[in-house]
């Protein structure tokens, strides 16, 4: 169609131009200076006559247009190409990526659409991550209330129905129901803590300036008592100069309470627990150590998972919930902090780090 063309706007083009070129002494003259400026080939020839340097110039515009045709056509067949890769994807090959490599804009739509398909399928795994996390969470939840809660029930109902032999039955079998309520109570509570450190993105932070040595000496004596029921004792590693940082007391507090806690439930056979600080740039790097049995390789992987326990764990001494490392681990790293976990025969270790000067958003 645009050869079609061409040829009736050449042949329209070309008579009217000839006619009004035939009949212009002074356009006869311009076209006479051109064409003994204009040289073509090896041997410099010359226009032989005026229509021929017409007729030259006629071409040389219709190449231009049959080009500029040609590359429109090319860019569609392009598209098409891309719009035939989309609906192959759209029906359901997620895994598919636009394998061909153009140029231009093309080649921009075609990067685009692969790096949209790659963060339409990320979103999709991550949301079934989270629903698995959304499983998980009720699942545990229900194992560690319905245990606890069952006790209670049954404990209450032989009360209840008066079956038991003597006061002292009676005062045992409430103490039982209590102390159940109890295990129930830190649950909930830590399930509540759960959230709060998961939630500190959209809390604003009270910071509070904190003498680090003044800390771990405090963080010494507060311990001390409840590490010597299982003969450990508590010791501390301070800086050689005092160093203020400045962040939130109540989270840097609550990370220590959940490792050192968690040390004493968990350090089988430790004699100490030793707490340490030192400065790393612009953070401050800190280490939970106890020498106790040393934590399976396999456990470490996963344990700051939310609910994670080692099966042994599982027992009405220890009370654990699987939800206190995961606190700290949520804590941390909202603070722009890490943690991480090294353990062999020797020494286990929880070695954090948190910003010498935290902001007043997490």
């Amino acid at each position: 169609m645009t050869f079609v063309l061409l040829l009736l706007v050449n042949v329209a083009v070309g008579n009217i131009g000839i006619n009004f070129i035939r009949n212009n002494q002074g356009v006869n003259d311009g076209i006479f200076i051109i064409k003994q400026s204009v040289t073509f080939g090896p041997f410099q020839q010359h226009l032989l006559s005026w229509e021929g340097l017409f007729w030259f110039i006629m071409l040389s515009i219709d190449a231009a247009i049959v080009w500029w045709r040609l590359v429109r056509i090319y860019k569609r067949i392009e598209i098409g190409r891309i719009i035939e890769e989309l609906h192959y994807i759209s029906a359901g090959h997620y895994d598919h990526r636009i394998p061909f490599h153009l140029s231009g804009d093309n080649q921009r739509v075609v990067t685009s659409v692969n790096g949209l398909v790659d963060n339409v399928i990320k979103s999709l795994e991550d949301e079934r991550k989270i629903e698995k996390s959304k499983d998980d969470l009720v699942t545990s939840v229900s194992h560690d209330l319905r245990t606890p809660l069952t006790s209670i029930i049954g404990y209450l109902g032989l009360v209840k129905n008066k079956q038991y032999n003597s006061e002292e039955d009676l005062q045992k079998f409430v103490n039982v129901a209590y102390d159940k309520s109890e295990q129930m109570k830190k649950l909930v509570d830590q399930l509540f803590e759960y959230t709060k450190a998961n939630n500190l993105v959209d809390r604003k932070l009270e910071i509070d300036a904190i003498n680090i040595n003044q800390l771990l000496a405090q963080l010494e004596i507060s311990f001390e008592l409840e590490a010597k029921k299982k003969d450990i004792s508590v010791k501390v590693e301070p800086l050689k100069e005092n160093l203020i940082m400045h962040t939130s007391a109540e989270l840097i507090g609550r990370v220590f309470n959940n490792l050192i806690t968690n040390a004493i439930a968990y350090g089988e056979g430790a004699s100490k627990i030793v707490l340490s600080a030192r400065p790393k740039g612009q953070m401050v790097e800190f280490r939970v150590a106890n020498d106790g049995k040393p934590i399976a390789k396999e456990v470490v992987n996963k344990i700051f998972d939310r609910f994670y326990r080692e099966e042994n764990s599982r027992n009405t001494n220890t009370g654990g919930s699987g939800l206190g490392l995961a606190i700290v681990h949520e804590i941390i790293n909202n603070q722009g902090g890490s943690i991480r976990v090294e353990s062999n025969e020797k020494i286990t270790e929880f070695i954090f780090t948190l910003p010498i000067n935290q902001t007043k958003k997490s």
